[in-house]
């Protein structure tokens, strides 16, 4: 009877306490999650839990809004007046996109330009700096290596081009296509002239003359044209159409393989040929639109043909290093000096 006495009159001093402070300790959790939900995502606190950010160097595997973001949803969002920029980019290269982007940004072009990530570092590195101007179109290849010219990645890297182009054309915008060892020194659309189907770049370094004609230049011995692949202006038209689906059936014939270190150039020039008399093309200025094995080769044509250049290719050199190191050489390598005229703005 005692105990029972002694318990009968601790309960009710015991319950109230308990009470009060399963009360109290319920209003505090309720503000701390308020305070977590409603101001920590606004300020992109670290404190936050899950915070939607992205590090390459990370192996967080967090699902981000970028993953949903379709072509079609990037296209409405960059395009200008029905036409977009847009470049293939892997993560390896982030340095050489942003030196693009800041010659384009000169040329008051850069809304219009969509990244094409070939990785889920690249979509989420450009959309977190300059949203809504990348897109990944699966499946993603792996963004650790710096592919050279040649190398198979290099090839999967490229040869997914024309897909993409297809994919921009039919949903009926047009489309330039540049890669990125690219400098834009003057603005390349007054040089889009007339409406035909398809312009592009010679990538010989034979000298022509500034007139030179604009028809497909004739073929080598092998029977193939010399076009460069990485500039190229296309309208949607059935033409441009017609070229992309023969340049994706010459990919898919000739595969890379140990013993055909091929690129995406040689099967773009082969859908020319086999197509010549049904797609309208143009060939663009030789001065205007010079091959790095011009430009960076031959002093005395450069002199002559100053301040009609428009488009440089940094091409006919191969690796990272040398790209960058020969524009550092011709004062065309921008992001050292001038890097907050980029979009992206600074890399870390």
């Amino acid at each position: 009877m005692e105990k029972q006495r002694l318990f009968s009159s601790a309960s009710p001093l015991s319950y109230s306490s308990n009470s009060i402070l399963s009360r109290n300790s319920l209003l505090l959790l309720i503000t701390l999650l308020v305070i977590l939900g409603v101001f920590l995502p606004w300020a992109g606190s670290p404190l936050f839990l899950f915070p939607n950010t992205y590090s390459p160097s990370s192996s967080s595997s967090l699902p981000s809004k970028w993953d949903d973001y379709s072509l079609a949803k990037a296209t409405k969002f960059v395009a200008k007046n029905g036409t977009l920029i847009v470049c293939t980019v892997s993560y390896p290269f982030f340095p050489f996109l942003n030196n693009w982007l800041i010659s384009v940004s000169r040329q008051k072009h850069q809304d219009k330009v969509l990244v094409i990530a070939e990785d889920y570092a690249t979509l989420y590195k450009v959309n977190s700096k300059w949203p809504g101007h990348a897109v990944l179109i699966p499946p993603a290849l792996d963004s650790q290596t710096a592919h050279n010219f040649g190398s198979q990645g290099f090839f999967n890297l490229t040869s997914r081009r024309p897909e993409h182009l297809l994919q921009l054309l039919e949903l009926g915008y047009n489309v330039m296509n540049n890669d990125v060892d690219m400098v834009w020194l003057q603005d390349p659309f007054p040089y889009l002239e007339g409406s035909h189907d398809v312009y592009f770049m010679d990538d010989k370094t034979t000298i022509k003359p500034l007139s030179h004609s604009h028809d497909l230049p004739p073929s080598a011995r092998n029977g193939r044209t010399n076009i460069c692949s990485c500039m190229i202006f296309l309208r949607p038209t059935n033409g441009a159409k017609l070229l992309m689906k023969q340049w994706i059936k010459e990919l898919h014939a000739q595969p890379w393989s140990k013993s055909n270190k091929g690129n995406d150039q040689p099967g773009f020039n082969w859908a020319l040929g086999k197509t010549a008399h049904q797609v309208d093309v143009y060939l663009l200025s030789q001065a205007a639109f010079p091959t790095g094995g011009v430009y960076f080769r031959n002093k005395t044509w450069v002199k002559e043909t100053k301040g009609k250049h428009v488009i440089i290719h940094n091409n006919y050199i191969v690796g990272f290093n040398n790209k960058m190191k020969r524009f550092r050489q011709f004062g065309l390598w921008l992001v050292d000096d001038h890097a907050l005229e980029s979009p992206l703005g600074k890399l870390e």
